[in-house]
């Protein structure tokens, strides 16, 4: 579904997770990352355990400039993955935050 449809569906009344990490995913993809950031805030409000929207959230953090952000993001996503057993997200967060430790450094 296109950026356009779901912020149709937001303007309409329509908030939850699953329509916010839609619009994230859709402005990181186009390259709107400070767009994108905002939307996967707002989907971790509504969903605190959405360990992908979480990874997201720290792409986009990342891609805009913002590398205490995307830390932060990343750090709250493992944990959020190790609550529900999602391994694989955990594995990969945890990746992102060594290569962003070691591009500081």
């Amino acid at each position: 579904m296109s950026t356009d449809a779901l912020e149709k569906m937001l303007a309409k009344g329509v908030d939850n997770s699953l329509l916010r990490f839609g619009l994230g995913k859709g402005y990181l993809d186009a390259g709107d990352a400070a767009r994108a950031a905002g939307h996967l805030q707002r989907c971790v409000e509504h969903d605190p355990q959405y360990s992908a929207a979480w990874k997201l959230l720290g792409k986009a953090q990342q891609t805009a400039g913002n590398p205490d952000a995307a830390r932060s993001a990343w750090q709250q996503g493992i944990r959020a993955a190790q609550a529900k057993g999602d391994k694989q997200a955990e594995k990969e967060m945890a990746v992102f935050l060594r290569k962003l430790d070691k591009a500081a450094q």
